[in-house]
């Protein structure tokens, strides 16, 4: 019994590391998206402005798609797998939050892409840099929840 223990402990070790990964992942092209909607708006030109769009394209479907389905699909499997000791748990809850959150951000940027696409003016070049800044409060908060378990 204790070897079957150790065993889905070893497990559990693997997902949370996997699921780190898929988050650093996902939080890189969170991160990049918004910085190529930058420059994309300020491009006058079509070749650039197809440039990125493919860019926007490429990233949010090859990379920030998966990385944000495999944190779900880690994070959600460690949180049922110990829903006992989780539910309690106020910091969990409120990191839980601020992931939903990041997922409406991710769907407003894929929103924001297809729109560009068409509309390369829609936003300027200012407005994206401050877009870009609003993950960076919600990684901050995350990883200090996560590390230091306030409630």
């Amino acid at each position: 019994m204790t070897h079957l223990f150790l065993n889905f402990n070893i497990m559990f070790d693997y997902i949370k590391a996997f699921h780190i990964i898929a988050m650093v992942c996902w939080f890189a092209g969170i991160f990049y998206l918004p910085r190529l909607f930058v420059y994309h708006a300020m491009s006058d030109d079509k070749i650039s402005q197809d440039r990125f769009a493919l860019m926007e394209r490429k990233l949010y479907r090859g990379i920030m798609n998966p990385a944000m389905m495999a944190t779900w699909a880690l994070g959600l499997s460690m949180v049922i797998s110990h829903w006992e000791v989780y539910k309690t748990q106020g910091w969990l809850h409120a990191k839980l939050l601020l992931v939903i959150l990041l997922t409406i951000y991710h769907i407003a940027c894929g929103r924001y892409r297809l729109k560009l696409m068409t509309n390369p003016t829609l936003k300027t070049h200012t407005f994206w840099r401050w877009f870009n800044e609003i993950p960076v409060f919600i990684l901050i908060a995350v990883v200090v929840l996560v590390i230091t378990k306030p409630f």
